[in-house]
Order: C-alpha cells, then sequence, then structure tokens
C-alpha cells in the first residue's frame, strides 16, 4: 500500500512539473495580415475555401500553417518570429501566383503584406439593385489572363442571403448564367426574386460570383446590401 502511495505521488508532482513546462512555453505573438489583391484591388473569394501554406524551414518534420483567406480577400495569422515561405496549394484559388510559386516572409512583430495575384478575371462595375423583392445585377466580366493559361466563363452566379456571408453555400435565392449564354462580357445581367424570410427583415445581401473552367473557386464583386 505504501509502495502504491509513493508510485501515485510521483505520479501527481510529475504531471504538475510538466504541466508548468508546457506553461513555460513561449506563444506566437506576432500577426502577420494583409490581402490578396490584383494591381492593389482585393481578389474576393467564398468564406473558408481558399487558403495558402506557411512552411517553417529546419524542421525535421515539418507541417504547413493553413491560413484561410476571408471572403473580402483578406488574411491573418498569429505566428512565432522567424522565417517562412509561403506557398498556395496547385490549383488554389480564382488566380494565379505570380513570379515565383514560393515567397520568403521573414516575421519579426507585427507585419502587413499585400500578396499580389492575377485572376483569370475581374467582375467590373458591379451594379446590384432591388425593385420591391426582384433582384437584378449588372457588370462586367474583364478577362485578365489572356495568354496559354486563359481560361473560358464556365458560369456566373447571382447570390442573394440574409447574413453577409454569401457564396454558393450560403444564399437563400441565386441566379445562373452559362458562359456560352454570355452573349455580351462587357454587359452582363442576372435578376432573382427574394423568397419569403422567417423572421422577415427589409434587406439582403447579395454579391456576383465568376467561376472559370477548370478551377474549384470562384472570383466574387464585393457583397452589398441591398435594401428591399
Amino acid at each position: 500500500m505504501k509502495k502504491f502511495k509513493t508510485i501515485l505521488v510521483l505520479i501527481v508532482v510529475t504531471t504538475v512539473f510538466t504541466s508548468c513546462e508546457w506553461d513555460n512555453y513561449e506563444k506566437p505573438e506576432s500577426f502577420l495580415k494583409g490581402n490578396i489583391v490584383y494591381n492593389g484591388e482585393p481578389i474576393n473569394v467564398s468564406y473558408n475555401d481558399v487558403k495558402f501554406e506557411l512552411w517553417e524551414p529546419g524542421w525535421q518534420l515539418s507541417y504547413p500553417i493553413d491560413v484561410v483567406i476571408d471572403q473580402d480577400g483578406s488574411y491573418s495569422a498569429l505566428l512565432f518570429n522567424g522565417s517562412y515561405k509561403l506557398v498556395f496549394p496547385e490549383a488554389q484559388g480564382p488566380f494565379r501566383t505570380l513570379g515565383s510559386d514560393t515567397l520568403d516572409v521573414t516575421l519579426n512583430g507585427n507585419k502587413s503584406m499585400d500578396i499580389e495575384v492575377e485572376p483569370y478575371y475581374m467582375i467590373r462595375n458591379a451594379q446590384i439593385s432591388a425593385n420591391g423583392n426582384n433582384i437584378t445585377a449588372n457588370f462586367k466580366a474583364d478577362k485578365i489572363i489572356t495568354d496559354a493559361d486563359a481560361r473560358d466563363i464556365e458560369r456566373i452566379n447571382l447570390y442573394v442571403n440574409k447574413s453577409q456571408f454569401v457564396d454558393f453555400r450560403t444564399n437563400i435565392a441565386n441566379a445562373e448564367m452559362g458562359g456560352g449564354d454570355i452573349a455580351d462580357i462587357n454587359s452582363i445581367n442576372l435578376s432573382v426574386s427574394v423568397p419569403d424570410m422567417s423572421p422577415g427583415q427589409n434587406y439582403v445581401y447579395a454579391r456576383i460570383g465568376l467561376k472559370v473552367v477548370g478551377r474549384e473557386d470562384m472570383i466574387f464583386s464585393a457583397v452589398q446590401r441591398i435594401d428591399l
């Protein structure tokens, strides 16, 4: 019995000291933040879908830190100070990277850094309005990449939702047009009716999405509040 008590005390003491050692570990305290941009203009994407990876060189067993891009193109990550390799996974996002696929990032305190990319298309002059419960949108699809990597439009969508999170997963109404049905990419029109909402509200949020052939992630216009 005495031997059992001695073993139990040793386990408790070891656990206490181990917990103290864990508590004494340094915690990350520097923020890396910025936007994914094209010529300084944020790239709007769907929530929790597009990400990049941060790799910290020098570790024998290395795993990436995933940094998710918000729907307005912004990102932030709480990190340890040090040197990182920033990498976009293959086929990630409605864009291609510029120059090298890997960026060197050195963090020594908080840092703001915009990341320039080249989208396949940009949504220009997005105008979304309401007439009663009918939402209409007009915009231009500006083709940015025109070389051998150029891609056709697969479809465009007008998404409407009760909250500010608006995409193909989170919507109460959407209209769709196939890429082959676009008569003029300089003036594209879509419309959709807002269904009855419970509880009711006199406004919605809307934005336009564009998907290219061969890429899963869509590019979007900025979210707009539309009063009904």
